[in-house]
């Protein structure tokens, strides 16, 4: 019972983040409502509830692709940032946007989304490759950041000697930001990360069973080759649609599964997943108030924000982890 209510706590705790965040997405910005003619008004509330929606579902989309991970790695650091995933679809939707444009060819939503997951399958079918030399997982996570550096530096290369105009954008594109998603690409991301968060929350008992051992996981049944192919498709699916959309953003795959752990007192999927999804969503709206209002008109990157208060909580861990270990 103790237990059961902790987590309607927490929930409610989480539903009422994100619904003041939502509020305050609507209401705060550098320029004031009130003082605008009314079509005028009508039309910011657009753009902002737009980039509201896209802040909650990409920022719960990335949770969710992080815990995944962190369930197949055994590791609480592993996330689509830090194993070079997200730095992986970047690379290869900078590429295709340079070649595309180039020759006058814009790039659909389909075509960013299909892009990043190409990348996103590489990455991680290279580090999966390299799991499989190396028993390490501090290592793993060492290989994994240093693909992401390889990868940001070629797409950073892409990026300084493009010469379009419209290819020069993707510098903005590259930091990440949420302005920019219209309805028709809301519906996609809605789509994507609706069925890849249900199918995620189904997997639920096999997780709970592997996260105890293979060994335990294949007495009840479950098959770990299906199973672990799920998991990593997943994740990559989730990942690359941020990405594909939002551009790479940092941390907050790592850092919202250990704050929801630390807010539930449990690793259980069946509350994790929920709760991750829920926590992505109001530390993503809230960074990305902070990125459009705290040097407004100016803009902050919102991979940048993320990276400020989501660095300190992976820190925060790594050395609760040793003061565990120590002890």
């Amino acid at each position: 019972m103790a237990d059961r209510t902790r987590y309607a706590l927490a929930f409610g705790l989480l539903a009422l983040l994100l619904f003041g965040f939502a509020r305050a997405g609507l209401a705060v910005g550098s320029v004031a409502l009130r003082e605008m003619p009314a079509d005028v008004a009508a039309k910011i509330v657009d753009l902002r509830l737009r980039r509201m929606l896209a802040a909650a579902l990409l920022g719960g989309a990335l949770a969710v692709s992080g815990f995944l991970l962190q369930t197949f790695f055994a590791n609480p650091i592993a996330g689509p940032f830090v194993l070079g995933v997200s730095s992986g679809a970047k690379l290869t939707v900078a590429l295709a946007m340079v070649f595309l444009l180039s020759r006058g060819v814009t790039l659909g939503a389909a075509g960013l989304y299909g892009a990043a997951f190409l990348g996103s399958m590489l990455v991680m079918g290279l580090i999966l490759l390299v799991s499989g030399h190396v028993r390490q997982m501090p290592l793993l996570v060492v290989c994994g950041v240093m693909v992401g550096y390889i990868c940001s530096a070629v797409t950073d290369l892409v990026v300084t000697f493009a010469d379009d105009a419209n290819i020069v954008n993707l510098r903005a594109w590259s930091l990440g930001s949420f302005a920019g998603i219209g309805w028709d690409d809301l519906r996609v991301i809605a789509g994507i990360v609706g069925v890849g968060a249900a199918w995620s929350f189904l997997l639920s008992k096999p997780m709970s069973a592997y996260q105890l051992g293979e060994g335990y996981a294949r007495s009840l049944g479950v098959e770990l080759k299906p199973f672990r192919a799920q998991l990593i498709l997943l994740s990559s699916v989730l990942s690359a649609c941020v990405t594909a959309f939002a551009g790479p953003i940092s941390f907050v795959g790592v850092a919202v599964p250990h704050l929801m752990r630390s807010l539930l007192k449990t690793a259980k999927p069946i509350w994790m997943l929920p709760a991750c999804f829920l926590g992505g969503a109001v530390f993503c709206l809230g960074c990305d108030l902070v990125a459009r209002t705290l040097f407004a008109p100016t803009e902050l990157a919102i991979g940048s924000v993320t990276a400020v208060f989501g660095a300190p909580v992976v820190l925060w861990m790594l050395l609760s982890r040793r003061k565990e270990a120590l002890a």
